[in-house]
């Protein structure tokens, strides 16, 4: 009889591998791990020296979950002879190669993640999916209970970029690329007379401000365009942090969809937001060289791309730019384009036999369930990093990753296997339990005769922070935007 595996688990990135590593020790689970590349690399082409995770080491793959692992990066760092050194440094956040490196060591120690190993194709029959792979030994079918789709997000091209990258790919363009291959191709940018960075983020700043430390020594230009307003700083408040919780996955999940996708819009520029130290490093580079002269470079915000060319004859590329504020166009003519743009979900072509299994929302979406499942079957299909528009900007954080795995391994197994928190704020999000507006009126009154302001009888705090205003806001993810 062949072997049928609880569940399959497609992809390998950070998410699939903690669930791999907390899912390893416990005693009747059975769960394969797919993953097309032949080994782990998260993230190779913005592995730059200094880069540095923005979550603190305990959001390594298992510590949130199961502190004992020996699969912690604490573990990893003993393992290696490299504990006290960490410890002399006295940083909370792993080097981002360092981190890579983790994953690396966990993921050899695994004997249930198959790399090398692509899925073509999923379909589904009597309660058991078939899933046909291809890997280093051939083609063959395996089966299982369940699916955990991890198959983590793709690089993000706008729409008025994907001519010149389609063209440059294609050898009959310019450079022009996602920042996904910025070390790979680093050298042929810096050959450029001029370089532009598009984006907003995290990768955008970190790639300023390392072409920005070696543009005297090749002489090109360098501009950074952003849409945004202004370099917005990453949101890193205690009480903000609060939100990465279960408290707050639950009350986003309870909004309305339409409320949901309204706080995803307004939450994205903080929860995507750049390192403080790292835009004050920039600003600090650009004093020290404007000792000797202005600096041959341009910062140009409320910028956003409406169209782009390649011109051979000039051996530039130039960009259509339109200032959101003063309602003006303008064009910029660049070398080079770096696009960094982020990334987006794509849904796998190979769910393409099981659609009828997967539960929609009215916008065609995965409609997860608070448990992290999408399956019509509750508990059958399960996400990882598919879900902001039901969980939050939460989704992507590495500090909630060994959440959701031990979510979703209760949900696999009917029982809890590492203890799920449920509370760990201060803060409601919502209204309290057991309030209505009798009683909150009630209370107001009480609160102004014992001296309070009343401010809260108009919907605002004591502290002048409406609820709408605390809803929309948000906090730092551990990937590169």
């Amino acid at each position: 009889m062949s072997r049928i595996y609880d569940f399959a688990a497609i992809g390998v990135g950070p998410f699939n591998l903690g669930l791999a590593a907390l899912s390893e020790p416990v005693e009747g689970v059975d769960g394969i791990f797919l993953e097309q590349r032949d080994s782990f690399d998260w993230h190779p082409g913005m592995m730059l020296e200094p880069a540095h995770l923005q979550v603190p080491f305990m959001a390594d793959l298992v510590t949130l979950a199961d502190p004992t692992s020996p699969y912690s990066f604490l573990n990893f760092l003993k393992q290696t002879g490299r504990l006290y050194r960490f410890y002399i440094r006295e940083n909370f956040y792993p080097l981002r190669a360092e981190y890579n490196q983790y994953c690396q060591w966990v993921a050899g120690q695994l004997p249930s993640v198959r790399f090398g190993t692509a899925v073509l194709d999923v379909t589904y029959d009597d309660g058991v999916y078939r899933l046909s792979v291809s890997g280093p030994g051939g083609q063959e079918v395996l089966l299982a209970r369940r699916l955990v789709l991890g198959t983590g997000t793709s690089p993000h091209v706008p729409s008025p970029a994907q001519g010149i990258v389609a063209e440059a790919a294609a050898g009959g363009g310019g450079v022009a690329f996602h920042n996904a291959d910025y070390l790979s191709r680093k050298a042929e940018l810096q050959q450029q007379s001029s370089i532009t960075i598009l984006g907003s983020g995290q990768s955008a700043a970190e790639i300023y401000y390392d072409l920005l430390q070696e543009a005297d020594a090749h002489g090109y230009q360098l501009n950074w365009v952003t849409r945004s307003g202004r370099f917005f700083p990453l949101e890193y408040t205690k009480l903000t942090l609060e939100m990465t919780s279960p408290e707050y996955v639950d009350y986003f999940h309870g909004l309305p969809q339409h409320q949901r996708d309204h706080l995803n819009k307004t939450q994205k520029n903080l929860y995507k937001g750049i390192n403080s130290d790292l835009i004050d490093a920039i600003y600090d580079l650009l004093y020290i060289r404007s000792l000797s002269g202005m600096v041959d470079t341009q910062l140009l915000t409320h910028s956003s791309l409406t169209a782009a060319q390649w011109n051979p004859a000039a051996g530039t590329h130039t960009l259509h730019l339109w200032h959101e504020e003063q309602g003006s166009s303008y064009t910029l003519d660049t070398g080079a384009v770096v696009l960094a743009t982020g990334y987006s979900y794509r849904e796998p072509a190979f769910l393409a036999g099981v659609q009828d299994r997967i539960a929609r929302d009215s916008a065609g979406r995965f409609a997860v369930d608070r448990n992290y499942s999408a399956g019509v079957r509750p508990g059958e299909i399960f996400v990882q990093n598919a879900e902001l528009h039901t969980h939050g900007f939460v989704t992507p954080d590495l500090g909630m990753g060994a959440y959701r795995n031990s979510c979703i391994l209760r949900e696999i197994t009917g029982r809890e296997v590492y203890p799920v928190e449920e509370s760990i704020a201060f803060q409601h999000f919502g209204a309290p339990p057991g309030t209505g507006p009798g009683v909150v009126g009630r209370a107001v009154r009480e609160a102004g005769n014992n001296g309070a302001s009343g401010s809260a009888a108009s919907g605002t705090s004591a502290s002048g922070i409406s609820a709408s205003e605390a809803a929309a806001s948000g906090v730092r993810a551990g990937v590169p935007a």
